[in-house]
């Protein structure tokens, strides 16, 4: 009997991205990827490209790039250089039948360089993680967008097999709160603050099962209905890192960040909360950001630098921030399995 031609199996991690480097105009570059994405900004093409080329990159980009600054290392980028470190990592813990490439859905590596690698491998079967571990159609559905239009022009295409969340994974949650619980091991804190990126409302309601989003208590639960809304996963994450570490409703709360332009985003605001915070007499916060995986600009910076800032000059005292999986083990452990369950 002839033996089964099984082939290799290509692991495709895909994150958000960064610019190559600090320099304006790097940023600008990246900034107009990014915002062009029509999933990011769900708009008219014409009227995206107005604002994005016209008002956004030009006036946002000297600002972003003295952001990132604060942010870069001798390595580089975070985001970048943690996504290849996973990358290795990865491939280290699985045996020779896995291929694992990393792209980045905007700059570099692309998906396309990404692609190419596990092509020339003549992988059997690709299972694409995009490193978001909740489902949002500007992250995770940007990326499925971008695979499935590289891979629809190669004359064999092979089986694909996308993850599209990892909320509920267990090494996932279990592993910010191991990280969380370092904080609170070394000193007491009056609140705990999950604050995960923004989304414009609009986009929720566009991915919503009928009627059913009303932004407010439907998140409180998780359901067929609303298991690809944004908001809910975020709640669900916060929930079950918060039952890890013994905390009840009233010790944490959720919030929204990074929002852009006037129309309104999902609530509550992280900027508007944590000075509502320290008027309510929490002094020390802890804070959380496990919408990222790996430490960014968002998470170093936002979170870490510019909300500190704005808590302790509100009158809060004390504000940290828990780091992001980044290299850790249990992380690479979580990927592993996800990648052996897939």
């Amino acid at each position: 009997m002839q033996k089964s031609i099984q082939g290799k199996t290509g692991v495709l991690l895909v994150n958000l991205g960064t610019p190559n480097s600090t320099s304006t105009s790097d940023v600008r570059k990246y900034l107009r990827e990014f915002l062009m994405d029509k999933r990011v900004i769900d708009i008219p093409f014409i009227s995206r490209w107005l604002l994005v080329n016209l008002i956004i990159a030009p006036f946002r980009s000297p600002k972003s790039a003295a952001e990132y600054r604060k942010l870069w290392v001798e390595r580089g980028s975070p985001l970048k250089f943690y996504g290849e470190d996973v990358r290795d990592l990865l491939a280290n813990k699985l045996s020779d039948e896995y291929v694992v490439a990393l792209g980045m859905r905007y700059q570099e590596p692309s998906i396309q360089s990404a692609l190419e690698i596990l092509k020339s491998q003549h992988v059997a079967k690709i299972i694409v993680i995009p490193l978001f571990p909740q489902y949002a159609s500007a992250s995770s559905g940007s990326v499925h967008d971008k695979v499935m239009e590289i891979v629809q022009k190669w004359q064999v295409i092979p089986q694909m097999n996308f993850i599209s969340n990892f909320v509920e994974e267990p090494g996932f949650y279990k592993t910010f709160a191991a990280l969380g619980k370092k904080h609170l091991d070394r000193q007491s804190y009056d609140h705990v603050l999950f604050s995960f990126h923004g989304l414009p409302e609009r986009q929720i309601k566009k991915g919503s099962d009928g009627n059913y989003c009303q932004l407010g208590k439907c998140c409180n639960t998780y359901h067929d209905k609303n298991r690809y809304c944004y908001r809910a996963q975020c709640f669900l994450t916060a929930r079950l890192i918060a039952k890890e570490l013994g905390l009840t409703e009233d010790n944490y709360t959720v919030t929204f960040q990074s929002r852009l332009g006037n129309d309104p985003w999902i609530k509550p605001y992280t900027d508007i909360v944590l000075k509502d915070l320290a008027k309510a007499g929490k002094k020390s916060v802890l804070a959380f950001s496990p919408a990222f995986v790996a430490d960014c600009l968002e998470t170093t910076v936002e979170v870490g630098e510019t909300f500190k800032e704005d808590f302790l000059e509100a009158g809060g005292e004390n504000w940290d921030l828990v780091e992001s999986l980044n290299d850790n083990d249990d992380w690479i452990e979580t990927l592993k399995d996800m990648v052996l369950k897939n």
